[in-house]
């Protein structure tokens, strides 16, 4: 684990609202130099504070208006390895995120779909089709927030 201060802090902030922004902008707006701003960014990188930089992909711009949450429970966990299905659906392009989760189901997934009648076809012909598959819950996304993580 590694001691942040307040400067850490609000590079963080920074990286995580824009990672493209430069170690001198930062520098300045934070009242450092650029050396010193890199040096801090490389140290929490180091440290694994900082584990990589995204682009963000603004998924209704490329036709992907519908979001929906499946929690899905396996039908007999002895028969059908979590492995299996793990693999079988990261190999579905529209399920963005699995998450093996404790609870009423065995995973939760994230999938993208252009309207309501694509992620009937999705779910239909790849996601009921896994190995495994018992149950399934979905949940229509209708408005995401974005909220700042635990530094903001």
């Amino acid at each position: 684990m590694i001691d942040l201060d307040d400067t850490d802090r609000a590079l963080l902030r920074a990286l995580a609202e824009d990672a493209t922004v430069s170690a001198g902008a930062l520098g300045r707006r934070f009242g450092l130099s650029q050396p010193a701003a890199w040096r801090r960014i490389r140290r929490l990188e180091e440290a694994g504070v900082i584990v990589g930089r995204r682009v963000v992909v603004d998924r209704e711009a490329l036709g992907f208006g519908v979001t929906v949450f499946l929690g899905v429970k396996l039908a007999t966990k002895g028969r059908v390895s979590l492995e299996d299905f793990e693999r079988a659906v990261t190999a579905i392009p529209e399920v963005q995120v699995v998450q093996h989760v404790l609870g009423l189901f065995d995973y939760r997934l994230r999938v993208v779909a252009r309207d309501i009648a694509d992620f009937e076809r999705v779910l239909r012909r790849r996601i009921m089709t896994l190995p495994g598959v018992g149950q399934v819950e979905a949940n229509v996304l209708l408005t995401e927030e974005k909220r700042p993580g635990p530094l903001g």
